[in-house]
């Protein structure tokens, strides 16, 4: 699955240009960050791919699981956001939460799927870094 950036969706974001796609995708990374999921989900129905990345490869998901925008993240989960999803440095969305101590969030995407395997380093081997393995117990 090839990323999702806005230079491949020229034009689809409700006829805009690049350069205005661009501009949107630019401002949905800054909605995600913030935590403003119904502003999101308004960009995301109204033709922004769910799992548009940035530069760096970060998701929508992955910012906002970042900073601990629980709400944002179960928004992104239900517009149907990938939650494994790695960025360009091989980081998942648990990976993140786990790293910046988001509990909730991390419970949020254990409970969507998220595999406790993928990305580097490991959302497990996050939680022993951590020592947050109590979250991914079963």
């Amino acid at each position: 699955m090839g990323r999702a950036a806005a230079s491949d969706y020229h034009g689809s974001v409700s006829g805009l240009s690049e350069e205005q796609t661009r501009a949107v995708v630019a401002m949905a990374m800054d909605l995600a960050r913030q935590g403003r999921g119904e502003e999101l989900a308004e960009f995301v129905q109204r033709g922004l791919p769910v799992n548009v990345q940035d530069d760096e490869g970060n998701s929508l998901l992955m910012l906002a699981a970042y900073r601990g925008q629980l709400g944002t993240v179960r928004t992104l989960i239900g517009l149907g956001a990938d939650v494994n999803l790695r960025n360009d440095r091989d980081q998942t969305p648990i990976a993140g939460a786990l790293f910046k101590g988001e509990d909730d969030v991390v419970r949020e995407l254990r409970a969507a799927g998220a595999d406790l395997d993928a990305g580097t380093p490991t959302a497990r081997q996050a939680a022993e870094m951590f020592g947050r393995q109590g979250l991914l117990e079963e």
